[in-house]
């Protein structure tokens, strides 16, 4: 396993960006704001974890920016540099051309064909893209991958890794 990736769900980048009547998401031991959330991403870059913005998460947090009661300018500039980074590849932040594949044709019919019964389970639109990109990188390289999110639902949706087989020593 090379490294861990971390998918940034739309409820933790309202904490990191500090959005007003935003600060704050999940619950009980697994409730976030912007100090624990900030910390957690520092720790885990430290350790080369690479951080992916899938595009319902940019426009979804980009939406909570314009409806915020104030810094909704001081907001929208933190958001879109870190758009810029993701744009530039610039570590941690993945190149979202990445995720480009999750967007063609075929993808966007079997996205419409599956996402009903999702809705069903209260998994919204939004969600179910962030699902996607999360199991898409889950299959490169056998990487470690992590929703990044205070949403209980979509966290259970984080894909399995992997077992690994232990491979027996030849003498």
């Amino acid at each position: 396993m090379n490294t861990k990736i971390i998918v940034i769900d739309t409820s933790v980048l309202c904490c990191y960006l500090n959005i007003p009547g935003k600060e704050t998401c999940g619950y009980g031991d697994s409730k976030w704001d912007h100090k624990k959330v900030l910390k957690y991403i520092n720790d885990e870059t430290k350790k080369n974890a690479t951080l992916v913005l899938p595009l319902a998460t940019i426009i979804e947090t980009g939406n909570h920016v314009a409806q915020a009661k104030e810094r909704r300018y001081e907001c929208a500039q933190e958001l879109a540099t870190i758009m810029i980074k993701t744009a530039n590849k610039e570590t941690p932040w993945a190149a979202f051309t990445e995720q480009s594949d999750l967007w063609n044709a075929e993808k966007l019919k079997s996205l419409a064909l599956t996402w009903p019964s999702l809705a069903a389970t209260k998994i919204s639109l939004g969600d179910a893209t962030i699902k996607d990109v999360a199991d898409y990188y889950s299959k490169i390289d056998k990487w470690k991958v992590e929703i990044f999110t205070g949403d209980k639902g979509l966290k259970s949706y984080e894909p399995i890794i992997p077992v690994q087989t232990p491979r027996r020593r030849h003498k």
